[in-house]
């Protein structure tokens, strides 16, 4: 073989906004890094330098066939953090390849954000200063006729992956009960986590506050539907913090009309949000433009989690840091590319 190539087909990320200028300096002293970042990479390239790749950073698609043409690949990491189905999981294991994942990078951010929006949900803040700059401020109790405090009110988690577990973390000091439904999770887990484990519909009846934070799989795709906002109490505070397409949003965005629940959500079934689109005249609704997790320090641990198992491999060692995919879950997951950072 001759130099060992590094393939570098990161979009929709750049090296630069998740590799500070060490990180990347390590990156290039385990091979020859050849980017590819004003567009993805050409096949015909990555085809061309296949025989002699020995690391993939990217979401470059990658078949059992492709996979026959790179006889020295050690690890992918897919630095857009999801798990894509343009990879063959089962052939990678076959060939000891790890689909390596940084993904937990987001969880803290993500999970501040959220705990940022349910106070916002549950005290009324930015719906109150939106009456005050309209002159339509009320004051005192008055003002707080909808509102609860988040101290105490019972949560409830669909989902309790490393965002769901952050979360659980932040809102220690406000002593909620948390239920925690996640069907992928034995029970022991969840109570390790000082969470009760329960069923969606106990999970949405009994929470004052409910955090969406599952991924999307071929199982749970329009989970959140009619029936389950109808499940839920009235007033609560609803987060969708994960992705889109576990809830039926026109469902969603009727119980947020009728005044049945308020709702914050930062991803959205198609991204950019259309400038027509119903959903940003609607009250009720806190909105985020799929900005949560998308902070520098989270997009430059991408950088240090991938540079980090990279060097270990490459020392023939397990990595450590990132997620690695298991054929059975990645099979499941239909997560699609994002547009943006």
């Amino acid at each position: 073989m001759s130099d060992p190539i590094i393939l570098v087909d990161p979009l929709p990320r750049t090296l630069n906004l998740i590799m500070e200028p060490d990180i990347r300096a390590r990156l290039e002293r385990l091979g020859k890094v050849v980017l590819s970042e004003d567009r993805p990479m050409p096949d015909d390239e990555v085809d061309r330098l296949l025989p002699d790749t020995v690391l993939l950073f990217g979401q470059t698609a990658m078949p059992r066939e492709r996979l026959d043409r790179a006889p020295h690949l050690k690890a992918i990491f897919n630095v857009e953090s999801n798990f894509l189905p343009n990879v063959d999981y089962q052939a990678c294991v076959e060939r000891n390849i790890p689909v390596l994942s940084p993904g937990s990078a987001f969880a803290a951010p993500v999970a501040e954000a959220a705990l940022g929006m349910a106070i916002d949900l549950a005290r009324g803040i930015t719906e109150a200063d939106r009456d005050f700059r309209a002159g339509r401020e009320k004051y005192g109790l008055e003002a707080n006729t909808k509102t609860f405090r988040l101290m105490g009110a019972p949560v409830g988690l669909i989902g309790f992956g490393d965002l769901g577990k952050s979360l659980r973390e932040l809102i220690r000091p406000f002593k909620n009960r948390v239920a925690v439904y996640d069907p992928w999770l034995p029970d022991e887990i969840i109570r390790r986590h000082d969470c009760e484990p329960g069923s969606l519909d106990e999970v949405l009846s009994t929470s004052k506050v409910i955090f969406v934070f599952a991924g999307i799989t071929s199982e749970n795709q329009g989970l959140i539907d009619a029936r389950a906002f109808a499940k839920m109490q009235k007033g609560t505070a609803f987060l969708l913090m994960s992705r889109a397409a576990i809830v039926d949003f026109p469902s969603m965005l009727d119980a947020i009309r009728s005044g049945h629940i308020s709702a914050a959500v930062d991803v959205f079934p198609e991204e950019p949000v259309p400038a027509d689109d119903p959903v940003r005249r609607l009250p009720g609704i806190l909105l985020s433009a799929h900005r949560t997790g998308g902070t520098t320090d989270a997009l430059f641990a991408i950088g240090r989690m991938t540079v980090a198992d990279a060097e270990l491999i490459m020392k023939g060692l397990p990595p450590q840091l990132c997620r690695k995919a298991d054929p059975a879950i990645a099979s499941r997951l239909r997560s699609k590319p994002v547009s943006m950072t």
